[in-house]
C-alpha cells in the first residue's frame, strides 16, 4: 500500500513529573529531510529521535517539535546571584542619586534582571527522560503514518483510474494504426493518378513507398512498451514498501514512449489521442511526487 508524504501527527505522555508533547508534520521531498526542534537539555537524545523516525518513515520533509513540562520535581532549584544583584542595585542607586529620581529600587525590578535568579537543575538520567519522550514520539508517528496511509489510498485509486484512461487511449491508437497505412496507400494512388493521368502506374514503386512509410509510422513497439509500463505502474503501487522513486521512473518512461508515438504520427486523430495520454501522464506525475 502506497503512502503519501503529507501528514500530521501529535502525541503526549506523562511520567515521573515530566510531560512531553510531540508534534510532527511532513510534506513531499526527494529524500528524508529531518528538522528537529527540542529543548536544549534534550539535545543528547536527538540521535535516538532521528533513528526512531527513520525506522518508520523513508521519505519526506519532516518537521518535529518537542515541548517539555516539569511539575512536582525536586531536582530544580532557584539560585540567587548575590554579587550580580548587588551590582545591579548599586548601579540603580547611582542613577537615582545622579539624576535625582524619586523612584525606589523594588524587588520585582531587580529580580527581572538577567542572571540575577537562575535555575539550577541536577544532572538528569537521559534514559529515564527517553522513557517518557518515546511514547509521545511513537504516538505522533503512528498518527502521521495513518494519515499518510489514508492519503496514499486515495492517490492509489486515482492513479489506477488514470491508468485505465491511458489504456483505453492506447487501445484506440493500436486499432487506428493499421488503418493509417491503407489510407496512406489510397491517398498516394490518388495523387499519382492526378499527376500521371491515364499513364501506367508503377505498382512496385508505390508498394516500396508504402513500405517505407509503414516502417517510419509503425508504433507497435512503443505500444507494447507503454502497455508494459502501465502494468508495472499498477503492480508497483501495490507493493508494501517505499515506491515513490520507482513510480517516478516508470512515469518518465511512459512519457518517453508517448513522445515517440507523437513524433511518428501524422494522423490528426492519433495526435489528439496522444495529447490526451500526455495529459493523464502529467497528472500521474504530479501525484507521484507526493508518494513516499
Amino acid at each position: 500500500m502506497i503512502k503519501s508524504m503529507t501528514g500530521y501527527g501529535r502525541g503526549s505522555f506523562d511520567k515521573n513529573g515530566r510531560s512531553f508533547i510531540v508534534e510532527i508534520k511532513s510534506v513531499n521531498h526527494r529524500y528524508l529531510d529531518l528538522n528537529i526542534k527540542m529543548p536544549k537539555n534534550l539535545f543528547s537524545l536527538e540521535d535516538r529521535v532521528r533513528k526512531t523516525i527513520s525506522n518508520k518513515v523513508s521519505r519526506g520533509k519532516i518537521d518535529l517539535f518537542v515541548t517539555q513540562s516539569s511539575y512536582g520535581r525536586a531536582d530544580m532549584t532557584a539560585v540567587f546571584n548575590e554579587a550580580l544583584g548587588d551590582s545591579y542595585v548599586k548601579c540603580l542607586n547611582e542613577i537615582k542619586n545622579r539624576y535625582n529620581i524619586s523612584d525606589g529600587v523594588s524587588l520585582s525590578l531587580v529580580s527581572k534582571f538577567p542572571e540575577v535568579i537562575t535555575l539550577n537543575q541536577a544532572e538528569e538520567d537521559m534514559d529515564e527522560i527517553w522513557d517518557a519522550l518515546k511514547p509521545a514520539l511513537d504516538e505522533s508517528l503512528d498518527m502521521l503514518i495513518t494519515m499518510r496511509t489514508n492519503e496514499g489510498e486515495k492517490l492509489q485509486d486515482n492513479i489506477i483510474t488514470k491508468c485505465d484512461f491511458i489504456k483505453s487511449y492506447v487501445d484506440k491508437i493500436e486499432e487506428k494504426s493499421p488503418v493509417i497505412i491503407s489510407e496512406y496507400k489510397e491517398k498516394l494512388n490518388e495523387k499519382i493518378r492526378e499527376l500521371l493521368g491515364d499513364r501506367q502506374i508503377d505498382e512496385s514503386r508505390i508498394a516500396m513507398e508504402v513500405a517505407i512509410f509503414a516502417d517510419k509510422a509503425c508504433v507497435d513497439e512503443e505500444i507494447v512498451r507503454l502497455n508494459s509500463h502501465l502494468e508495472q505502474l499498477k503492480s508497483t503501487i501495490g507493493l508494501n514498501e517505499s515506491v515513490g522513486r520507482k513510480l517516478d521512473f516508470i512515469v518518465q518512461e511512459m512519457n518517453r514512449e508517448t513522445n515517440t508515438i507523437a513524433s511518428k504520427s501524422t494522423d490528426i486523430e492519433i495526435i489528439n489521442t496522444v495529447l490526451n495520454i500526455k495529459n493523464e501522464i502529467e497528472k500521474i506525475r504530479e501525484q507521484v511526487q507526493n508518494i513516499e
